[in-house]
């Protein structure tokens, strides 16, 4: 602001006019090596992609986050950490990471290393949900095996080799899912239903 000597004095001045508007926060960002004028109208197109791309691929995370919680996304937010730290603290606290983003490289630099860091957590995200869809399926697919009907379920570990008749040119051995309520029905019946029925050939496995 106008008038003004020191960043300080613009913060305090802030602070007076908005107390009862809103909290203000300082984020801190160092004197960066901004370069020449040129580069920074060069470099000003990357960043908006870049930005774009940063915010879709959050977005595509806390989506999936939001998913893998299922019945307990009213959990989302507590659970959205950075760094160990809630959303809001990490903000109103934030600090510049001068070990990942040294001050004294150029800002091309800076560029390139942040948005080689987005791409590696659009990969590792993909990498990640895949192996968990594949766990989830796979969990889906024995507990359909343990609890599932007799007609999508594996006959495996029921039925046995001394079930079936084998090695006959002439006969082979049907399994058939019978309701425990229909079962009279089927023993009156079953030796009808085609000319090529054994007699009293029906046995109970289960």
């Amino acid at each position: 602001m106008d008038g003004e000597k020191t960043c300080q004095e613009t913060w305090d001045r802030l602070n007076a006019s908005t107390q009862e508007l809103s909290s203000n926060f300082k984020f801190s960002i160092p004197d960066l090596k901004v370069g020449t004028l040129d580069q920074l109208v060069g470099l000003s197109d990357d960043l908006i992609k870049l930005d774009a791309y940063t915010e879709s691929i959050t977005k595509k995370l806390v989506n999936y986050f939001a998913e893998i919680l299922e019945d307990q996304r009213d959990k989302l937010y507590e659970n959205l950490q950075v760094q160990g730290k809630d959303i809001s603290h990490y903000v109103t606290k934030f600090q510049w990471d001068t070990a990942k983003y040294p001050v004294k490289q150029a800002l091309r630099n800076i560029t390139e290393i942040i948005s080689k860091q987005v791409t590696q957590i659009d990969s590792d995200l993909k990498a990640k949900a895949a192996a968990y869809n594949h766990l989830k399926n796979t969990l889906s697919a024995l507990e359909r095996k343990a609890t599932g009907s007799l007609l999508t379920k594996d006959l495996a570990d029921i039925v046995k080799k001394e079930d079936f008749i084998v090695d006959s040119e002439y006969l082979t051995t049907v399994l058939v899912v019978v309701p425990r309520s229909l079962y009279k029905e089927w023993e009156a019946k079953y030796e009808g239903l085609t000319m090529m029925v054994v007699p009293r050939s029906s046995k109970i496995i289960i």
